[in-house]
């Protein structure tokens, strides 16, 4: 059975953990403080961006944290402003001096943002940090197969992570289908769900009871069988060590087929895609 410190390999070498904290809508005191609180319980995978306006909070955090730069894997991303080339290393710069980092473990353009149409320019940008060794992976959020096609016709390079919105009623099926074909690790975004709704469903709660855990770990865990990376959300302390303990128990396939039911494709999808509706 995986454990919390078994990394995931990305398409092009480096690796990535299992799970991570999402820190969008933490702002200041409180961001440094559940930044902190996650790198003690063993957190290493901290995801940013610029549009969270906390990049500072979570660089002040990491840098008290007595964990090694070199165990932490950092993520942010950069805002549709900075669809081109050197907008792209221009917002790659300005995370750095926010967070107060030297780099980036993974840099992703955070929405296409197709009416623009800059989005492969974009990607190029991306590019020559990863050429530059500046950042040691890079990637996209919110794209759709089509988008990826398209800046992979353009450039031949393949996206290491997509970060979409994913949960068990927004399962992606196809699209996780499509990264998988392609090498590309999917990254979730919202996995609990948006509200408590999820973690109330009467089928999550039976197999939570089943197996001795929380609603929430049932949800997470679904990710981690299928080899998806959650980057759940929370400030609060317990459910902060709860989101981690994902890793010494399995749900059996009958119940991976109940939590598979719960999908509600198109439904669910409406917001999804749109960091606009809230990530």
């Amino acid at each position: 059975m995986s454990a919390l410190d078994d990394q995931l390999t990305l398409l092009h070498g480096h690796s990535i953990p299992p799970v991570g904290l999402g820190t969008w809508p933490l702002l200041g005191d409180e961001c440094e403080a559940t930044v902190g609180a996650a790198l003690a319980d063993g957190y290493r995978l901290i995801d940013t961006s610029h549009k969270y306006a906390n990049e500072d909070a979570v660089g002040r955090a990491i840098r008290s944290s007595d964990v090694p730069r070199e165990q932490l894997f950092i993520t942010s991303k950069f805002n549709k402003e900075d669809h081109s080339v050197d907008g792209v290393r221009r917002a790659y710069d300005q995370s750095l001096d926010r967070l107060g980092l030297d780099y980036l473990d993974l840099f992703l353009c955070h929405w296409p943002v197709p009416w623009e149409d800059n989005y492969v320019e974009a990607w190029r940008g991306l590019i020559s940090l990863v050429t530059e060794n500046r950042v040691k992976a890079i990637g996209v959020s919110n794209f759709k197969p089509a988008h990826i096609d398209r800046i992979v016709a353009a450039t031949g390079y393949i996206p290491d992570v997509n970060q979409i919105q994913l949960s068990v009623d927004l399962a992606r099926t196809e699209v996780r289908e499509y990264h998988r074909a392609h090498g590309i690790l999917t990254q979730g975004w919202s996995p609990l769900g948006r509200g408590a709704q999820l973690r109330e469903l009467p089928e999550v709660i039976a197999i939570a009871e089943r197996l001795g855990r929380s609603p929430a770990q049932v949800l997470l865990r679904w990710h981690v069988q299928q080899g998806c990376v959650p980057v759940p959300r929370t400030s609060d302390t317990a459910q902060l060590r709860e989101n981690i303990a994902l890793f010494d128990f399995a749900i059996p396939d009958a119940d991976m087929s109940v939590l598979s039911a719960l999908d509600r494709g198109e439904l669910a999808a409406r917001d999804s895609d749109d960091p606009e509706n809230g990530h």
